[in-house]
């Protein structure tokens, strides 16, 4: 029984063209399966419609090239590779987001060979993998929420930096100086830090501290920015 469900369409010598009625019917189930992972992708995490566009339309795409190359897979790899001539013109993305691009490849693959249920049975696997990861990750968001970034303005007169290590041990689990910057026509230095709070609820208490430091002058608190870090 399950060997007759999981036969591929193309699987007979006889086989020679594709029919309309096949074509349409792994089109569709690719575009399907594109959703899908779109889906699984958009619970619960940052998205932009572009992306959840491309993750629909992407194993529908691989599946034509292959089905139009009658299965060879080493053919349909080398057209599709064509495909990454144009990959300097896009950002760079996070490690999530390149993994299910080539999970949608892999889709689309599997459904350009004709094996639909395979191609279905490994969609909904890695959409309900990456669903549980997904909640997972969300549920340790309040310890990403600790991860600020301090800009702190001082006059140029002032002791450097020093002068806040004694506040910022009290308040932080972690700090590091990555960036000073001078502001205000060289009359001023920007101190930029990598912080860990101890306690996120206690950011304005910590720039009361920090202002009777640097004489009242600019504090800012923010999301700690590392995307340039996440793959």
């Amino acid at each position: 029984m399950l060997e007759s469900i999981f036969k591929g369409l193309f699987d007979t010598d006889m086989t020679r063209v594709i029919s309309v009625w096949d074509f349409l019917l792994c089109l569709c189930a690719s575009l399907l399966m594109g959703a899908i992972l779109s889906a699984s992708y958009a619970f619960r995490s940052r998205y932009t419609r572009s992306f959840l566009i491309t993750l629909i339309l992407l194993p529908a795409v691989v599946c034509v090239v292959i089905m139009m190359v009658n299965g060879n897979v080493g053919a349909g790899v080398a057209v599709a590779g064509a495909f990454s001539l144009v990959r300097f013109r896009s950002v760079p993305g996070s490690a999530k987001e390149i993994t299910l691009l080539f999970l949608a490849m892999g889709a689309g693959l599997i459904a350009g060979m004709g094996y639909l249920a395979f191609a279905f049975l490994f969609t909904l696997l890695m959409a309900g993998i990456s669903l549980l990861l997904n909640q997972l990750a969300f549920s340790r968001k309040s310890l990403a929420g600790k991860y600020r970034t301090l800009n702190i303005t001082i006059p140029e007169d002032l002791n450097g930096s020093a002068v806040f290590d004694e506040i910022l041990k009290t308040y932080t689990s972690a700090y590091e100086l990555v960036r000073v910057k001078t502001t205000n026509m060289g009359s001023l230095f920007r101190l930029t830090y990598d912080i860990t709070m101890k306690d996120a609820g206690k950011e304005t208490e910590l720039i009361d501290q920090l202002r009777c430091r640097n004489g009242n002058l600019e504090i800012c608190i923010s999301r700690q920015e590392n995307t340039s870090m996440e793959l």
